[in-house]
């Protein structure tokens, strides 16, 4: 077992200070064990509605009749399959003094974003949970987690053969049952041809033209795709930053797989020594850097950006907090240094450090406001925000 003691201490300060609180993320990547965690420190007592259940389901047949006299905290997962309780709850979160606290779980689907956004506008907080980080699982496991990703049971299989069985099982059961659940129309095998094309996109700039081609369809539809994924944890989108400089600057997102060890699937990589002897073995080492730094950061994805010039000046990651700014570089080399893109990014983007994150075991500097750390220090050397 891994502890996620720091998942676990978010979510009991969001219920100390909000009504309702709804954890979001994909399947299968520990929302109801860390909701049966925080049922079992409750002193007033849990009650548990799994919406998969049909006995839950009957159950709250009667939503208010059920839970109206219910103390404590209620737990309801899969929200997703009954957005009608919503309504509901913002009755029993109105009360005062307030009976019962609510916990929902969901798949983050755009029908149950709309719908809580709509229904319990500031009465509820958001919790997003990713698969496992460096700091759960600890920095001697790190290229483990690299290659096998971070779902629980993807990475604590007993095996790297039972490992990919379960990735693979994992990317089946998504397209051809959670997306129909979720209201999606869109043929499974379609979405599985996008989400490889995706994949051998991972870490470049989104193309929509290009990948609407490829489909012989519009470029809208290959958007609602992207969007598709996005909403739900598959896909990251990281947006340009834009501002009144001078230089021309891209507009399109960068484009990458959430989870490397289902972009490994995805790409046909089965182990390390295939990851290492694949093209994309860069692009991937990259995106789960970036990952790894802005879950450690702390920074929401409204606070991450990359940043890139029509004349070739770029930065791979760029988080703006207030008047802060904070410049990232990832890079799979022995012993980086300064280039001019970094050069640029200090001086157009007013960066207050710069920070370049490599696989190796020494960290340096490179002058005033830049230094490279190896991966592996990153939860000595960089601060939560």
């Amino acid at each position: 077992m891994v502890e996620r003691s720091r998942a676990l201490a978010e979510l009991r300060r969001r219920l100390r200070s909000n009504p309702v609180v709804a954890i979001l993320g994909p399947r299968q990547v520990g929302k109801t064990t860390l909701a049966r965690a925080i049922s079992g420190e409750q002193k007033r007592g849990a009650h548990y509605f799994d919406l998969e259940d049909p006995q839950d389901l009957q159950r709250l047949a009667e939503p208010l009749t059920a839970l109206e006299e219910l103390r404590g905290l209620i737990v309801i997962d899969e929200i997703q399959r009954r957005p009608d309780l919503f309504p509901v709850l913002r009755v029993l979160a109105d009360r005062r003094p307030l009976r019962a606290r609510f916990l929902v779980l969901g798949s983050a689907s755009p029908a149950l974003l709309e719908q809580s956004t709509e229904s319990l506008a500031g009465r509820i907080s958001y919790q997003e949970l990713h698969g496992f980080d460096l700091e759960e699982v600890g920095v001697r496991r790190a290229n483990a987690l690299w290659v096998r990703g971070g779902f629980p049971r993807s990475f604590l299989a007993s095996s790297v053969e039972v490992s990919n069985e379960w990735r693979r099982d994992f990317l089946r059961t998504f397209l051809e049952r959670e997306l129909p659940q979720l209201g999606v129309r869109v043929p499974a095998p379609t979405i599985r041809r996008f989400w490889s094309m995706i994949a051998h996109s991972h870490g470049q700039l989104w193309n929509s033209s290009e990948l609407a081609r490829a489909f012989g369809v519009s470029d809208t539809a290959v958007r609602r795709y992207l969007d598709l994924l996005t909403a739900t944890f598959m896909v990251r989108q990281l947006q340009p930053w834009r501002e009144n400089l001078a230089k021309r600057q891209v507009k399109s997102p960068k484009i990458y797989v959430a989870d490397s060890g289902l972009l490994h699937t995805l790409l046909g990589i089965s182990d390390a020594q295939g990851l290492e002897q694949h093209p994309k073995v860069g692009a991937s080492w990259e995106g789960f850097a970036l990952e790894q730094v802005t879950r450690r950061l702390g920074a929401r994805n409204e606070e991450c950006y990359f940043w890139r010039t029509h004349a070739g000046a770029e930065l791979d990651l760029l988080v703006v907090r207030g008047r802060h700014r904070f410049g990232y570089e990832f890079k799979r080399a022995d012993a980086p240094g300064v280039t001019p893109s970094m050069r640029s990014a200090l001086a157009d983007l007013s960066l207050e450090s710069l920070d370049v994150i490599y696989p190796g075991k020494k960290s340096y500097t490179l002058g005033d406001r830049v230094r490279v750390l190896p991966l592996a220090q990153i939860l000595d050397q960089l601060s939560p925000l």
